[in-house]
């Protein structure tokens, strides 16, 4: 980015060497300026949907090291929660009464779109047993993603002061048990329960 920076100043000083105001495109001016997140709530899936129905999904460019990655999911579901409040999915939307399939396990799912116009998309991996979180977005703005991340880790660990309490229902395919993770009155907790009797969002 120094360099960037470096040979963008040239080039004006260049300009106006010759008396010359030329003004600096605005994908280069872009470059410099933090990414915007813009939440997609659980209502509007169906429209996120029919909009990126063509997407070709890639985690490329989004699994550069930060800090996010070194915490634990639950944590991050807090400061997600803090940030950004209710996950625009949960697995109470994916359940289908006794047809619920293992294999569509999450916790939770946070859907956005950066800038007005990329796609991204962030789950858990394992519940809350895990650290980290999983990346999804689109092929053709994958030199992007590197800023993208970059921000969402600033936004959830440098701008998040307190975390924000939340509940969720997890099952675990591989231990075949129900869970309800939450953070409340300062603590965090995985706590072993009976499958929960509730109804998908509508």
């Amino acid at each position: 980015m120094r360099t960037g920076l470096k040979a963008s100043k040239t080039a004006l000083c260049v300009a106006f060497y010759f008396g010359v105001l030329i003004l600096l495109p605005t994908q280069l001016l872009a470059q410099f300026q933090d990414p915007v997140f813009r939440k997609i709530e659980n209502a509007e899936r169906e429209i996120f949907e029919k909009q990126f129905e063509n997407t070709l999904w890639t985690g490329q460019g989004l699994y550069n090291p930060q800090t996010i990655d070194k915490i634990p999911t639950i944590e991050l579901r807090a400061r997600l929660q803090a940030a950004f409040g209710n996950p625009t999915v949960s697995i109470r939307d994916l359940i289908t009464g006794p047809n619920f399939r293992p294999g569509k396990a999450i916790q939770f799912e946070y859907w956005f779109v950066v800038d007005g116009k990329i796609p991204l998309m962030i789950l858990d991996l394992d519940g809350p047993f895990e650290n980290g979180l999983v990346y999804v977005g689109p092929s053709e703005f994958v030199d992007q993603m590197p800023q993208i991340k970059r921000t969402l880790n600033r936004l959830l660990i440098q701008d998040v002061k307190e975390f924000s309490e939340f509940e969720d229902y997890f099952f675990s395919p591989e231990r075949e048990q129900w869970y309800l993770a939450s953070y409340k009155d300062g603590a965090f907790t995985r706590e072993p329960i009976e499958r929960p009797s509730f109804a998908p969002r509508r």
